[in-house]
This record gives C-alpha cells, sequence and structure tokens, in this order.
C-alpha cells in the first residue's frame, strides 16, 4: 500500500511538472467576466486589416511562432528595442515580421473598453489564429491567461529561432527543445502554404549550397530555374511566393510541392530526409491533405503554450511595444 501511493505522488509529480511546462494557468474564456468583449473586438480589428490585405494571416502566423520560439508565448516580440537593449525585434530573422499595427490596433481598441486587463500576448495568440480562420484555414482553441514578458533581447532570437538553412535533424532538437516532436515540425511547416520569402533566404540553394559555386540537389531542376529567373545573387529586395499559386489560400498544397521537390527553403526540403517527417509529407500530398486542418489545430495549441507565464509572473503591458 505504501508502495502505491508513493508510485501515484510520483504521477501527480510528474504532471504537475508536464502541466507547467504546457500552459498551466491557462483557460477558455480566461476575460470572460474581467473583459467579456475582449476576444470580439480583437477579432473586428483582425478582420478590419484582413479584409484589404489577405498577406496579413502569414505575417501574423510568423510573428507568432517567432514569439513562443523565444521566452515562451510571452509577447517579447513585440517589444521595441531602447538605447540600452536591443530586442527581439532587431534580430535579422525578425527584420522582415510584419502586422506589429495590427496588434497595436487590436491592443488600443480592448484597452479603451478593459484598460490593463487583456495581455498583448494573448492578442497576438487570438489574432494568429483568428486571421488564419478568415482565409478559410482552421481554427483552434486558444486559451487566454498569458502575462507578457518584461525581457526581451536581440541575443536570445538568434539563439531560438530556427533559421531556413537548418537540417532535419536540427529542426527535430530545436522543436524538441520548445515540447514539440517531429510530427508537430511537418505539420507547422505546413504554415509556409501561406505567405512570401525574401530571395536572401533561399538564394545559396540556387548559388552556392556547398560554397562552391553549385546548386543543391535536393531542388526540382525546373523549379530552380524558375527561381533564379526571379531571384539573382545578391538579391536582398526581390520576393517569391512560398506555396506558388495559392500563397493567399491556407491549404495542404505545401505538401505537394514538398513531395515534388520544391520546398523553398532547406528546411522545408529536409523534411523528405526524415521517416516520420517524410511519411507526414507524403500522407497530405494526396487530394485535400486529409488530416492537415485538424493536425495543424492540435500543433498550434501545442505551441502557443509554450513557456507561457501565468499568475502575477510578467505583467500587463499598456502598449505592446513598451514595457510598463
Amino acid at each position: 500500500m505504501g508502495s502505491t501511493l508513493k508510485c501515484l505522488s510520483l504521477l501527480v509529480l510528474v504532471f504537475l511538472v508536464i502541466d507547467t511546462t504546457n500552459g498551466q494557468g491557462l483557460k477558455l474564456g480566461f476575460y470572460g467576466k474581467s473583459c467579456p468583449k475582449a476576444e470580439s473586438i480583437i477579432h473586428k480589428t483582425v478582420a478590419k486589416y484582413v479584409s484589404f490585405n489577405p498577406t496579413f494571416p502569414a505575417a501574423l502566423l510568423r510573428m507568432h511562432f517567432h514569439d513562443c520560439f523565444v521566452r515562451g508565448c510571452d509577447g517579447s516580440v513585440l517589444l521595441n528595442s531602447t538605447s540600452t537593449n536591443q530586442t527581439e525585434k532587431a534580430a535579422i530573422p525578425n527584420l522582415s515580421l510584419r502586422g506589429f499595427n495590427i496588434i497595436d490596433a487590436a491592443k488600443a481598441a480592448v484597452e479603451k473598453v478593459c484598460p490593463g486587463v487583456v495581455s498583448c500576448a494573448d492578442i497576438l495568440a487570438l489574432s494568429a489564429r483568428d486571421s488564419i480562420s478568415m482565409i478559410k484555414g482552421p481554427w483552434w482553441k486558444v486559451p487566454t491567461g498569458r502575462r507578457d514578458g518584461r525581457i526581451s533581447t536581440i541575443g536570445d532570437a538568434f539563439i531560438h529561432l530556427p533559421p531556413p538553412f537548418f537540417n532535419v535533424t536540427q529542426l527535430k532538437a530545436s522543436f524538441a527543445s520548445k515540447g514539440l516532436n517531429a510530427k508537430d515540425l511537418a505539420v507547422l511547416s505546413g504554415g509556409h502554404t501561406i505567405g512570401i520569402a525574401n530571395c536572401a533566404g533561399f538564394s545559396q540553394r540556387l548559388y552556392n549550397f556547398t560554397g562552391k559555386g553549385d546548386s543543391d540537389p535536393a531542388l526540382d531542376s525546373r523549379y530552380k530555374l524558375r527561381l533564379k529567373s526571379k531571384c539573382k545573387p545578391n538579391d536582398f529586395v526581390t520576393t517569391a511566393e512560398m506555396d506558388p499559386g495559392s500563397f493567399k489560400t491556407f491549404d495542404s498544397s505545401y505538401y505537394k510541392l514538398i513531395a515534388k521537390r520544391r520546398g523553398l527553403f532547406t528546411s522545408d526540403a529536409t523534411l523528405l530526409d526524415d521517416p516520420v517527417t517524410k511519411a507526414y509529407v507524403r500522407s497530405q500530398a494526396t487530394t485535400n491533405g486529409p488530416t492537415f486542418f485538424k493536425d495543424f489545430a492540435v500543433s498550434m495549441q501545442k505551441m502557443n503554450a509554450i513557456e507561457v507565464i501565468t499568475g502575477k509572473a510578467g505583467e500587463i503591458r499598456k502598449h505592446c511595444a513598451l514595457i510598463n
């Protein structure tokens, strides 16, 4: 009996530890009493921007990912640099982030109704979800109650954001450090079905893959020629569609491209180099990607709970770009 109780106690302790790393303190409808109109206000604000620029969902989804992978989903990516500190925004991977004005607008709208109640971290998480559903993508549950972090440094972004030239082993390690597995990697990579990328992010694959003026042999030859016609060496201005032909539509066509060796980044192409991620790509490259939307919702719920701060930790910022 004593050993049984000890085992149960250990199990309880294990579950508590797991819960701490996966969103403890978050709950659906967290603002139900303190700011009941918060989620509808955020939704309306995001809808206004998406209605005149359908590329914003890709921007908000990317910003949410970049936030969660650095110090957790705490809104730290939203903070401006100061005279004494360069924040995550200043890191090269974040210089091309867009949509900060949408988050600021949503925050301002919520502040008018419920000052000092709703966190910027929650606004970002909700905005990413809502924007994707607005372009007929999946919808997922977003428990709220995140608090805003007070720390944001350029160095953290360089350390924790997986770059587009990572291979699958490196990507799996990066995702594992955030509590995400190989399937989550394959699923969340599917977010590249929308959006655009600067030529500089993949030009090495076209012109100098191994440092000898060669191209990446894993890249489909016809696709390579098409990219070369668009992106010249040292082109830091031109952009290319992540999912040519449907980069404004959230669908499973990304996986068909990967299966044909037409992934834009090394991080896309390398999904074919691991048995788990390769199997997922193959399974979703069929008509309408049978489980992609459902899987994406599940993986996003895991991602937006990474290392959140709740309770009395952190703060509720008055302005998302500035600590109080």
